[in-house]
């Protein structure tokens, strides 16, 4: 175990330790006149107190929460979706389709949101091109509400098939023998689906839950990329770009440091609070 204890260490437990000593701590103008100088010094939760109060923060919560309503339910809903379609039998060109759904994933996500950037761009879009075609009024996609199913959007084409992977494995794990008795029964492909697979596929339903909502929580990539091309998504459009110009654009890596940590441990006591719900349920069915 000691490989791994050491890059838990070096690479995440001191940067927490870290970030976390910064969060508590400011730069300071000692002395006067020509005299004067910056020093660090300690200043307790002073950091917190101003991410809390922060209005911008706030209204960078509220656009994560709209993305997160948006991507989370349609991204598990189809790799859901995707994982029971390729389960059933007699399907024909599994191995091809299932590489092709989890194919978007192995792009990273700045390529991505670059690729949709490109065709989301009215000057260059196909998709706009084609519209204009047809006749027909092309859609905008950086006006201030779509620009958030189009950040969604890219999303949920990356991440629906790492899930559907999750979700396909968890399936192919239960007995055969389940499915034979149901269609003994008489059970068709769609009660054996709602009855038996969607209920043993929980556990994992839950942790790509907690998977998601953790990227929620980080989303990053997608509009830090697109924001060269649309003025509606702003340098504090999401947490995460907020807490990466506090750092590196205007240079306050104390303040930076602080939402960092309140981000942190929000997703820690999220994530709990979901593991917790879900062992009460399993040692509810047990009893």
């Amino acid at each position: 175990m000691a490989p791994a204890l050491l890059l838990f260490t070096t690479f995440l437990l001191i940067p927490i330790v870290y970030a976390i000593w910064l969060s508590l701590r400011a730069n300071r103008r000692i002395g006067g006149g020509i005299l004067s100088k910056l020093t660090e010094v300690f200043v307790g939760l002073e950091n917190y107190g101003r991410a809390l109060g922060d209005p911008i923060l706030y209204g960078a919560l509220g656009r994560m929460l709209i993305y997160g309503l948006l991507v989370v339910p349609t991204m598990l809903g189809l790799a859901l979706m995707f994982a029971l379609l390729l389960d059933l039998p007699r399907v024909r060109l599994r191995t091809a389709t299932r590489i092709s759904i989890f194919l978007p994933y192995a792009v990273p996500g700045v390529i991505a949101s670059l690729l949709w950037g490109f065709l989301y761009l009215p000057r260059v879009s196909p998709i706009r091109a084609a519209f204009e075609a047809a006749n027909l009024t092309p859609p905008d996609f950086f006006t201030s509400t779509s620009v958030f199913f189009s950040v969604a959007n890219i999303a949920v084409w990356g991440g629906t098939g790492f899930n559907m992977i999750i979700m396909y494995t968890a399936l192919r794990s239960i007995p055969a023998e389940l499915y034979d008795a149901a269609r003994l029964d008489g059970c068709g492909e769609l009660q054996i689906a709602w009855r038996i697979k969607i209920p043993l596929l929980f556990p994992a339903v839950v942790m790509t839950f907690i998977f998601s909502m953790i990227a929620t929580l980080q989303v990053f990539n997608e509009p830090q990329t697109l924001t060269p091309l649309t003025n509606v998504i702003s340098s504090t459009w999401m947490p995460m770009q907020k807490i990466y110009t506090d750092a590196f654009v205007l240079n306050d890596i104390y303040s930076a440091a602080a939402t960092s940590v309140m981000f942190a441990l929000v997703t820690l006591v999220l994530s709990l609070g979901v593991l917790t719900l879900l062992q009460r349920r399993a040692f509810g069915e047990d009893r």
